[in-house]
């Protein structure tokens, strides 16, 4: 037990390039992610990690949707079962590529993916303004089928409709205990993929919700609820950047909470892209003030855990 304590704990959040967008790209990809975890691991971190679901999760919507146009008897899955599939397949991916790359180093370790509830607001103001896209393009005649049934589409000019759902903030994980447990006897856990499920308590019980919860906030929620030493946020940059995309964008290296609340009010960072980051890191670092962020790129990780790359984040 003193060996496992001695550990350092880190949250580690994957992004995108860390799965690819399709089913094949994603069994390449999560081979290059697992040497990168595994040398998280060797550096004597112990990994609790979440990942993003985007595409994925797109994906089964968009195959759900069409198996009930081809078989009328078939019921489309509500956005919380698809989500369900996505945490599935994904850990299931993560699980194998991780266990397989620890083995090949001589590392036994269990790894381990727990399919993750998160409690949301039935009254959260994302309710009424949905902005996540997903699944496939549709007629006219097929989007007004979607807006009598109660959800939200937008036109996309030229290339048809689709639907939008919300994306609250969570509140809760349910499975927190399941996952502190895991992590606490040393294992690999993958847990609250893609944000987790989002889920409505009423009198007890839980009733998915139309809707996803941010990657980025689910994985600041995770790190502060486990206390960890370490949030890792890997993106597609291995630096977060001043002015990012201009001729002057230069890479920051170090910053407090203080200074990336005033970067934010400047609007130095893009909304849907580095903002979530940069407020997940403050949100943890609020609830865990001696803990640090480390936001840099999946290639970069093992140069940034030896302070060669990346930009930290303290109180």
């Amino acid at each position: 037990m003193d060996i496992i304590m001695s550990k350092k704990k880190v949250v580690v959040s994957l992004g995108h390039e860390a799965l690819g967008y399709t089913t094949l790209e994603q069994w390449d990809a999560v081979k290059i992610t697992a040497k990168a975890l595994a040398d998280l691991v060797e550096a004597d971190y112990q990994l609790t990690i979440t990942h993003s679901n985007g595409p994925q999760v797109s994906m089964i919507h968009k195959a759900m949707t069409e198996l009930r146009r081809v078989y009328i008897d078939y019921t489309p899955a509500p956005m919380c079962v698809c989500s369900a599939m996505s945490q599935g397949y994904v850990g299931y991916d993560i699980q194998n590529a991780l266990r397989t790359e620890l083995l090949g180093r001589g590392i036994s370790r269990p790894v381990s993916t727990i399919l993750t509830q998160v409690t949301v607001d039935p009254y959260d103001e994302a309710f009424y303004e949905p902005t996540k896209v997903i699944g496939r393009y549709m007629s006219k005649e097929d989007s007004e089928t979607e807006i009598k049934k109660g959800n939200y589409v937008v036109e996309e000019p030229g290339r048809g409709f689709r639907r939008v759902v919300a994306a609250p903030k969570p509140i809760d994980i349910v499975e927190i205990d399941a996952i502190r447990t895991l992590a606490d006897a040393g294992q690999v856990v993958i847990a609250c993929g893609g944000g987790g499920i989002p889920v409505i308590e009423q009198n007890h019980v839980l009733k998915g919700a139309s809707a996803v919860i941010e990657k980025d906030s689910i994985a600041g929620k995770l790190a502060g609820d486990l206390k960890v030493d370490e949030l890792i946020i890997l993106t597609s940059v291995p630096f977060v950047y001043r002015n990012f995309g201009k001729e002057d964008q230069t890479p920051v290296e170090h910053i407090n909470i203080a200074e990336a609340k005033k970067l934010i009010a400047q609007g130095e960072f893009e909304e849907g892209t580095m903002l979530p980051k940069i407020e997940a890191a403050i949100s943890y670092l609020e609830a865990v003030p001696e803990g640090s962020v480390l936001i840099t790129s999946l290639s970069a990780v093992s140069d940034a855990i030896r302070g060669k790359s990346g930009t930290v984040i303290t109180s």
